[in-house]
C-alpha cells in the first residue's frame, strides 16, 4: 500500500548473535522476569510502516546499500527483515541520531534490485510491531535496536467482530463521499473481515497525520483501534458534510520519502 522512495540500514559484522542483518533472528536477550529481546536493523523513517502495508524503498546511502547486500546474503529459510521506526523529532543525518517512536514494524524484503549505479529498488511489506528497549549508534554504520515483539490480537472478540461491519460501512461511506465531493475517487477491494487486518488497513487508508498513525500503531488490540477509527471515520464524515472540498488521502501509498 505504499510507494516510498528511501534510504535502508548498513553493516553487520560475523557473528550472528551480534549481527543485525541476521533477520531479527539474534540471540535473544533479557532475563525470565522480562520478554526476550532480538538485535534488528533500524531504518528511522518520516512516516509509521503498518502490518501488511507494502512499502518500496530506493536504497542509496552507502551504510543501508550495505546491509541490503548482506540481507541478501543470508539463507532462504532466514527473514529478510529490518526494523521501520518513524522519527518523532530530528533527522537521520550522520552521527545525528534522531529522536524515536518506541514502537516500530519490521519491514519484511519481498523483492531486491540493485540498480547500475549501485543502489538498490526494494519491495518490502510490514510485518510484526515491536517495542523499542534501546538503540545501539555505535557498534554498526547504522542503528540497530534491542527489540520486543508484540502480539496482534483482537481484544474481545465478539466486540471486535461486530465492530468490523460498522467500520467497513462507515470506510464506504467516507470515500463515497470524497467522491461525490470530487476530492478523489477511490474504489475499494473487498475489506477484510479479520479485525486486525482491517484495522490496520483502515489506518493506512485515512490516517495520513504520523502521531495519530503512530497511536493506532501502538493499540494495544484491534478493538481499540477500531473504537478509535469509528470515532475518527464519524468525525471526517461530519467534516465532509460541512464543505466542498477536502485534502486528499493516501488510500494506497505513503508519500515518496529521501533520507
Amino acid at each position: 500500500m505504499t510507494d516510498d522512495p528511501t534510504d535502508a540500514g548498513g553493516a553487520a559484522g560475523d557473528d550472528p548473535a551480534d549481527g543485525a542483518a541476521t533477520g531479527g533472528q539474534g540471540a535473544p536477550r533479557g532475563g525470565a522476569s522480562e520478554p526476550p529481546t532480538e538485535r534488528l536493523a533500524l531504518f528511522p523513517l518520516g512516516t509509521v510502516l503498518l502490518p501488511g502495508l507494502l512499502l518500496p524503498l530506493q536504497i542509496f546511502e552507502p551504510r543501508y546499500r550495505e546491509l541490503v547486500g548482506e540481507l541478501l546474503d543470508l539463507p532462504d529459510d532466514v527473514p529478510r527483515q529490518f526494523g521501520v521506526v518513524a522519527i518523532k523529532l530530528g533527522r537521520e543525518v550522520g552521527a545525528l541520531t534522531p529522536e524515536l517512536y518506541q514502537v516500530g514494524c519490521t519491514a519484511l524484503v519481498r523483492r531486491a534490485e540493485q540498480l547500475p549505479d549501485g543502489r538498490y529498488s526494494l519491495r518490502t511489506v510490514g510485518e510484526r510491531r515491536f517495542v523499542l528497549r534501546s538503540v545501539d549508534a555505535e557498534s554498526r554504520p547504522y542503528l540497530v535496536g534491542d527489540v520486543t515483539y508484540l502480539a496482534d490480537d483482537s481484544g474481545d472478540a465478539q466486540a471486535a467482530g461486530a465492530l468490523v461491519p460498522v467500520v467497513q460501512g462507515l470506510l464506504h461511506d467516507y470515500t463515497a463521499k470524497l467522491a461525490e465531493n470530487k476530492a478523489l475517487d477511490i474504489e475499494l477491494p473487498d475489506l477484510p473481515d479479520d479485525p486486525v487486518t482491517l484495522s490496520y488497513l483502515v489506518a493506512a487508508a485515512v490516517v495520513p497525520d504520523i502521531a495519530r498513525r503512530q497511536e493506532l500503531l501502538e493499540a494495544p488490540n484491534a478493538l481499540s483501534r477500531l473504537r478509535a477509527e469509528q470515532s475518527l471515520l464519524r468525525r471526517e464524515l461530519g467534516l465532509l458534510n460541512s464543505i466542498t472540498t477536502v485534502a486528499s488521502p493516501n488510500l494506497a501509498r505513503i508519500p515518496p520519502s529521501l533520507n
